[in-house]
């Protein structure tokens, strides 16, 4: 994978380096050359000063952010351009210097100011404008965002202003930004000529997506150039999300001139997307194909085929895909429904006015992901009631906010985790398990009151990871309910019969399956269903 991605790069600056990139460095270049940074400096008084001198005998080089404040990264006047971002922090688990824990890059909002203007002129969660979307992090390898390891934010966006530059971070989180680090790097010029145009970029969302209406990226009146976007999708429905075509408006158009051919057609990929970083599209996070609760991102830079607009732009994306039976009224699947699934997204442009584009982005807690889970955690069920042979204990991992259920099996003999429940409520719901995958684990078949579902889970993986299992589609009846998970082997290279789960979860359907109700009266026990 690292090979072939070297290659691309290689043959990408081979065809360009003419024009462009490495013929650039040998022409004159004009300004001096700045930088603001989280060094620790002091002023006169021998005291923290942001505007003091670079204090020799510290290595006291990133700041604290605590929950509701705003630390400004950079308040210059001009006339300059930014070149260069780079940001890193410690991730959101706890860590021996955040034992609580930090704010995760989806509650840290990013917001960009240029000359006298009030309105920010690029908004947007750290992690969603860096292409790192969910609150995970992820690792980018393109042009203009790097995200180095999942945790070293850079971006070579170029960022002019003519009076003044200010950027700033707004922790939202209950939890402190914990080690904040940035370099910004600029050129300070004499002037910018009055045609070049602003960097701006907007994030929005809706959760879920409003029917009837294509989902809007960007929608501005002015002169500019499109460069690119990140958009994410947490699906709400079984199947594929993306057929979905880019409708993009170009100077007030009332039908769209651009007009693509599909949702992974447009971030440059073809039947479907996974997981890849290239330098001009890639898909950083994907976690799982087909499921109610599937979450991707991906990115598209329009670096070298920038969409140029003289009167305004509106970008749009349809949301349409493959549907469960269930979900259609017809009780068919096919590929063209329009489906209800969260999206999240970011535009970058440039534009030489200021923008029309309105959008209040929530704060943070409206920013996350709403729960569609009833949740039965198994780490409260590690009694000697609820296992066979062998001991079950609570065990905190990276993996999960809270704890997991290791059971430690010795062999297949008699080896099983039962994890009660109960439901108050005859609804449509999808059965699924919250699992560890490690080294030493077995395989196990799930039941459900005693009826089989699916096939066997092997739940050996040569690193530790977590993945969910989905089970079932059904209308429970109220009642009490046993999940019972038995083991019936092991994978050949693992090494034990361990099992980790961290819950049972009963996941929310759309409410179009209650309207329809063609599953409402079927008897689950004698035919059980997964809709994929």
């Amino acid at each position: 994978m690292r090979n072939a991605f070297f290659v691309v790069w290689v043959l990408t600056f081979a065809v360009q380096a003419e024009g462009s990139f490495l013929s650039e460095l040998a022409r004159p270049m004009d300004g001096r050359s700045m930088r603001e940074s989280s060094t620790h400096r002091l002023g006169a008084d021998g005291k923290f000063d942001p505007n003091g001198k670079p204090d020799a005998n510290s290595n006291w080089d990133n700041k604290n952010v605590g929950p509701g404040e705003t630390k400004v990264l950079m308040d210059r006047d001009g006339p300059g351009v930014i070149t260069h971002i780079w940001l890193t922090f410690l991730g959101p688990e706890p860590h021996a210097w955040a034992k609580n824990g930090s704010a995760n890059h989806q509650e840290m909002l990013l917001r960009m100011y240029w000359d006298s203007s009030r309105k920010p002129a690029v908004e947007a969660p750290v992690g969603d404008f860096f292409a790192n979307s969910f609150g995970k992090r992820s690792e980018v390898v393109s042009l203009p965002v790097i995200v180095e390891d999942g945790d070293s934010y850079n971006c070579f966006w170029h960022m002019p202003f003519r009076k003044h530059a200010r950027i700033e971070i707004v922790n939202q989180s209950e939890k402190p930004i914990s080690l904040l680090y940035y370099n910004i790097d600029w050129l300070k010029k004499a002037r910018i000529a009055g045609n070049v145009p602003y960097f701006y970029s907007q994030y929005r969302q809706e959760y879920p997506v409003e029917n009837g209406k294509d989902y809007v990226i960007l929608d501005t009146k002015g002169k500019g150039h499109f460069v690119g976007m990140v958009l994410s999708v947490r699906t709400r429905s079984p199947a594929w999300f993306g057929e979905g075509d880019e409708k993009i408006y170009i100077d007030g158009e009332k039908t769209a001139s651009i007009w693509g051919t599909g949702t992974e057609d447009y971030f440059l990929s073809a039947w479907g997307l996974k997981i890849t970083s290239t330098p001009y599209f890639g898909v950083p996070y994907f976690d799982q194909w087909g499921i109610v609760g599937g979450h991707t991102s991906a990115y598209r830079w329009h670096v070298n085929d920038p969409i140029v607009f003289d009167k305004g732009i509106k970008v749009t994306i349809e949301h349409f895909g493959w549907m469960s039976p269930d979900e259609n009224p017809k009780y068919r699947s096919n590929s063209w429904n329009e489906r209800e699934d969260d999206y999240s997204s970011v535009a970058f442009w440039y534009q030489t006015s200021e923008p029309t584009f309105s959008v209040e982005v929530p704060d943070a807690g409206g920013r996350k992901l709403p729960n569609l889970d009833e949740i039965i955690y198994a780490k409260d069920f590690t009694g000697e009631e609820h296992h066979g042979t062998g001991n079950a204990v609570v065990q905190q991992l990276a993996l999960y906010p809270d704890k997991q259920m290791l059971y430690r099996a010795q062999n297949a003999q008699d080896a099983w985790v039962e994890i009660p429940f109960e439901v108050k409520k005859k609804e449509p719901k999808r059965l699924l398990l919250v699992m560890t995958r490690s080294y030493d684990f077995g395989k196990y078949q799930a039941y459900l009151n005693g009826v089989k579902l699916g096939g066997v889970m092997d739940l050996y993986s040569e690193e530790i990871i977590s993945r969910e299992y989905h089970m079932l589609d059904f209308w429970p009846e109220p009642g009490k309910y046993t999940l019972r998970l038995e083991c019936v082997g092991r994978n050949p290279v693992s090494s034990g019969y361990y099992l980790g789960m961290e819950s049972v979860r009963l996941r929310e359907r759309r409410r179009r399956v209650i309207d329809y109700g063609h599953d409402k009266d079927k008897d689950w026990r004698k035919k059980p269903v997964l809709y994929n």
